[in-house]
């Protein structure tokens, strides 16, 4: 079966009545058929009992219309037209959107469903969405058909940002030893393709990296999927002599994946005056080769990249910092922004005010393990703002938008996982990146939506038979 779209934008100038017609057809990407056709980790099957939390499939992904595909995202610039392409992030940010229903809020850059006209048909759906003068305005040279989740807040806006996200499974490693729940809550990187897990922590004197295996497309004969059976491939200690976890009862630290070819290691005191003193090293994934050293930050104030407690009664794990080409972002120590410092050149360190104090909390719920920040795609993700590609910082609700976290975030096409807990209560989540690509539609000529027009999206989606 073949999924065939034609879109009509109509926008009329409120004073003179004049009407302007783009019409145009789509690309249908492999967005739903990655939701319907994959299955990582097991998160579409029961694996730990009593406890495991599972999506709600009708009604909330099912049937296909208005759900699965319910909203639709507007693009200031073209979308690269490739049928893996699902997701558009950094610099080419959706300027309007719409779900569902109807825009009842204050957010200007969503429209509404015309319920009326919206409707189903024998071998599709009719979407109308509606914006008034204030809503959706800007440059729309893209459309593309999203998730209804998707299409309230798009990556997060003021009006909410817990939308992004819709929890597919939860699965309880409450059973798991607390050491092997450890090793999982430190993990810095996921391999979905080679079953492969890998984990950092931190010596007085050391590093060790321990290599795991974990069943994600393939389940070994005496393997389960509740992560009591993951199996330890590899543990290397690397012995160093300035790089370590600073500080006395609480350990301030913290192990990110580089994107490049490294992990890295960080540890400073939070400081609220003077020099930020921080130790690093950079360890090669290819053969584990380090380098490490120390940094003075002149006048950085800079708030702790995180902590760990591995000898308490519950493994915790706290992140705030993240690495994004070549850069560590870590909060200042006011909260008022973010210092971006270059790994490669410690003199290049500039701090991007965000425009208001944060409330540095956490994505997740609050608990024993929290990660503030988090890196999606090429954007930051914070508690109550984000910074795009350019450095450009959006502020948003600061919903809390996961179960407790302990790890970043690991990106499967359209699912996203982690590992977390709080105080006793650990699990591993997958969740649902909602504002995906389900079509790709560039605009024969690009146009621009102002207060002086209103404007009409009709978009017809139908079934052919092959």
């Amino acid at each position: 079966m073949r999924l065939k779209g034609e879109m009509v934008i109509e926008l009329t100038d409120t004073n003179t009545g004049a009407v302007e017609t783009l019409q145009e057809t789509n690309m249908i990407t492999e967005a739903v058929n990655n939701i319907l056709g994959l299955n990582p980790m097991g998160i579409y099957l029961k694996a730990s009992g009593e406890y495991d939390n599972s999506v709600l499939w009708n009604g909330t992904l099912l049937p296909i219309c208005p759900n699965m595909i319910g909203g639709i995202l507007l693009f200031p610039a073209v979308l690269e037209e490739k049928a893996d392409h699902i997701y558009e992030q950094g610099k080419n940010l959706p300027v309007a959107y719409a779900s569902n229903n109807v825009n009842s809020g204050s957010n200007v850059a969503r429209g509404s469903l015309n319920q009326t006209e919206s409707k189903k048909l024998d071998n599709g759906y009719k979407f109308v969405w509606e914006f008034t003068p204030s809503q959706g305005n800007g440059n729309i040279a893209a459309v593309a058909l999203t998730s209804a989740l998707g299409g309230q807040n798009a990556f997060g806006s003021a009006a909410g940002d817990a939308s992004t996200f819709l929890l597919l499974k939860k699965v309880d490693i409450g059973d798991i030893p607390k050491a092997k729940q450890m090793t999982l809550f430190e993990a810095v990187e996921l391999d979905f393709e080679k079953n492969l897990l890998y984990s950092i922590t931190f010596g007085t004197s050391s590093v060790t990296i321990t290599k795991i295996r974990i069943p994600v497309f393939n389940i070994g004969l005496n393997e389960k999927l509740d992560d009591t059976t993951y199996t330890v491939l590899e543990e290397q200690t690397l012995t160093t002599e300035s790089f370590t976890f600073l500080g006395d009862y609480t350990k301030y630290g913290e192990f990110m994946d580089g994107h490049d070819g490294y992990w890295y290691g960080f540890s400073n005191e939070p400081n609220s005056s003077g020099d930020a003193k921080m130790v690093w090293i950079r360890i090669s994934k290819k053969d584990y080769s380090f380098t490490e050293g120390s940094w003075t930050l002149s006048k950085a104030k800079l708030s702790e990249v995180g902590t760990r407690a591995k000898d308490g009664s519950y493994p915790e794990r706290n992140v705030k910092c993240c690495v994004r080409k070549g850069y560590l972002y870590v909060p200042s120590y006011d909260k008022k922004g973010v210092y971006k410092i270059n790994t490669a050149n410690s003199a290049d360190v500039t701090l991007i005010p965000l425009g208001f104090t944060s409330k540095l909390k956490s994505l997740g719920e609050a608990g024993s393990c929290e990660v503030y920040m988090t890196l999606l795609g090429d954007m930051i993700v914070a508690g109550d703002f984000q910074i795009t590609a350019d450095d450009r910082v959006i502020k948003t609700q600061g919903s809390a938008r996961f179960e407790a976290m302990a790890t970043p975030l690991f990106q499967y096409k359209n699912f996203v996982f982690m590992w977390g807990g709080s105080y006793g209560k650990e699990h591993r989540c997958a969740y649902l990146l909602t504002p995906y690509l389900a079509s790709i539609n560039n605009l024969s000529s690009a146009v621009v939506k102002n207060t002086d027009k209103t404007m009409k999206i009709t978009y017809t989606l139908t079934e052919e038979t092959m």
